[in-house]
């Protein structure tokens, strides 16, 4: 039977997620209510891929248009996120998907198409160095088996954040997000960095709903840390995760993660992403105390098969981004600006930036 490849819609969802839902190599971010998300709170155009055949569905690209101001619109898949590549039943499907993709990117008169893949199987390390990688851990049946393989100086700083009178709370359906907003928007002035809208992720958990968790770190009554993990089928991601600095000495970053490596753990998950890092750099070395082991990112420009050139900002990575002249005082400026006009100017900026 003939392959027909079209523009997926929303009426495509149901069958979409069911897809995903089945493909080994499926993300989370794949799912449809990231797509949906973006159109959300950024109203940027939904350009995914869907590949059909006697009406079964054979493949998917997950895809946006990014149409930036006074430039030529970019495709990316996925933005805001780690990866995005496309699925399919099999590699001649994959690739039908991504020429219909630069086909339409040609009709937008598009600059270039952000393909956002990994590399399967295992990479010897000096292929790694200095290389984006993402950090995934297998999870164990439970979350009692998970913490009992942790070595003992991990335990300890668990424990160490308990006794220090910290606890916390997960919250699903949308819950806690005010408390998550804020330590999220504290911490991105602090890095100098424009923050993502509270509409992004009040329609992220809408749109992901039972396959999305919160998790809030309190010390007392006060809000110190929290994060967010999305799930498909047994595999769960942290898109993001922050603490506020001025009580990083009682270790809220270390139950923040615990409570969401449990929850994921008591929840039947078999793999955590840790997101991206540099290859031995400090997250990357805070992520790998975990037992999470790094697998190489492979970025490209779809529309014309060049690698990836991580020279654009990266909240996750700063210590490894080459800094211009102007950046840094930039940073500095939007660091000290009064978190109002950072929280209303942000989203603005930020929804531009793909990474």
């Amino acid at each position: 039977m003939t392959v027909q490849v079209r523009i997926a819609t929303i009426k495509d969802e149901p069958l979409w997620n069911k897809y995903v839902y089945k493909h080994p190599r499926a993300t989370p971010y794949h799912r449809f209510g990231w797509l949906k998300s973006v159109e959300q709170a950024y109203q940027h155009k939904n350009m995914a891929a869907i590949a059909l055949q006697d009406n079964q569905i054979v493949g998917v690209l997950p895809c946006i248009q990014m149409q930036r101001p006074l430039l030529r619109p970019a495709f990316c898949a996925l933005p805001y996120c780690d990866l995005g590549y496309a699925l399919g039943d099999d590699s001649a499907i994959v690739e039908l998907l991504t020429q219909f993709v630069n086909q339409q990117l040609s009709a937008a008169n598009g600059q270039k198409f952000e393909f956002r893949d990994l590399v399967d199987g295992p990479t010897e390390d000096s292929q790694m160095e200095g290389q984006k990688v993402r950090m995934l851990l297998a999870l164990p049946e439970t979350s009692e088996e998970l913490l009992s393989g942790f070595k003992s100086k991990l335990r300890s700083q668990i424990r160490k954040s308990e006794k220090n009178g910290l606890r916390y709370e997960i919250f699903k359906n949308g819950q806690g997000l005010d408390d998550f907003y804020h330590i999220f928007a504290i911490n991105m002035r602090k890095l100098g960095s424009p923050v993502h809208s509270k509409e992004w992720f009040k329609h992220l958990l809408a749109n992901y709903q039972g396959n999305c968790v919160l998790s809030v770190v309190y010390s007392e009554d006060i809000p110190i840390g929290a994060g967010i993990t999305l799930s498909n089928n047994q595999n769960t991601v942290i898109p993001w995760a922050s603490t506020v600095a001025e009580y990083n000495k009682l270790a809220p970053n270390m139950l923040l993660y615990w409570s969401l490596l449990k929850e994921a753990c008591d929840n039947n998950m078999r793999s955590f992403d840790f997101g991206r890092s540099t290859f031995g750099e400090g997250t990357y070395r805070f992520k790998a105390q975990w037992g999470a082991v790094p697998q190489l990112l492979n970025w490209y420009n779809a529309a014309s098969q060049t690698s990836q050139n991580f020279t654009v900002q990266d909240n996750d990575e700063r210590e490894s981004a080459p800094k211009g002249r102007l950046r840094p005082l930039v940073e500095s400026i939007w660091a000290k600006l009064p978190l109002g006009v950072t929280t209303s100017v942000g989203p603005k900026i930020r929804k531009h930036i793909s990474l």
